[in-house]
């Protein structure tokens, strides 16, 4: 009886959050609200990030700490990118995030982050030029990919395979078309990489698909492989800047 009196004392008109998307539905006006709030943190992320140049996005762990042999992976990963002329974007938390983003911040790249607001775990790393924080998962996913022209996806729990698998499914189905995705780790995701191998065996997935991702314990070889692809499918045109849109220098 308590957990029910207590979501009886859910303000109706309030926007909602995850974890009471499966209450049914809602009020017209809790759910224009919603709808508001969704449609105005896509246009903050827009503005925010409408001139980050192209970025290349790393997930992993919010969990493993500085002296962890993956966090020292991230962080020579955002050193690299930042070395290849291209922005380190992440999910702005601490862990591989942070890792990632100070390897760029580090050596005089460009650093984003994209938080979430989370009980638990997620906060602001200090190796930001840009960050924002979104409300929803899924607001945070779309800007995740949508200013990447690359991903590397170091060792995480279910965020980051949601993350990964989300990525390599709009490859895969040619929404996004020509972007290289690095698995890092093979010790770590060997067990995953066999249950991919078993899915094209299977038939579930075209054996072709493996090929759509690199699995690989080398920063070089990983590198190598995301600005192959790049030269060859993407040129990088500068964003002018409209004063009627106050967008500043």
């Amino acid at each position: 009886m308590e957990a029910a009196s207590v979501k009886d004392k859910i303000d109706p008109i309030i926007p909602p959050r995850e974890h009471i998307y499966l209450d049914g539905p809602k009020p017209r006006t809790y759910e224009l609200k919603f709808a508001w709030q969704v449609f105005s943190q896509f246009i903050k992320g827009f503005r925010t990030l409408h001139f980050v140049g192209p970025c290349v996005t790393v997930f992993g762990s919010a969990r493993f700490k500085e002296e962890h042999r993956y966090y020292q992976a991230a962080r020579e990963f955002g050193k690299r990118i930042a070395d290849a002329g291209f922005t380190t974007m992440t999910g702005g938390g601490p862990g591989i995030m942070e890792a990632a983003n100070r390897g760029a911040f580090e050596s005089g790249g460009e650093s984003v982050g994209c938080n979430i607001r989370l009980p638990f775990e997620q906060h602001p790393n200090p190796y930001l030029h840009k960050s924002i924080t979104f409300d929803f998962f899924f607001l945070r996913k779309v800007i995740l990919v949508k200013y990447s022209y690359a991903f590397v996806i170091l060792p995480g729990g279910f965020g980051t395979m949601d993350e990964f698998f989300e990525t390599l499914t709009l490859v895969q189905t040619k929404t996004i078309t020509q972007f290289p995705v690095v698995l890092f780790g093979k010790e770590y995701y060997q067990k995953l990489w066999e249950a991919m191998e078993d899915m094209a065996a299977q038939g579930t997935i075209s054996p072709e698909d493996m090929k759509l991702v690199l699995l690989t314990d080398s920063v070089d070889e990983a590198m190598h492989h995301i600005q192959t692809y790049i030269k060859q499918n993407y040129v990088v045109k500068p964003r002018k800047r409209l004063w009627w849109l106050f967008e500043k220098r």
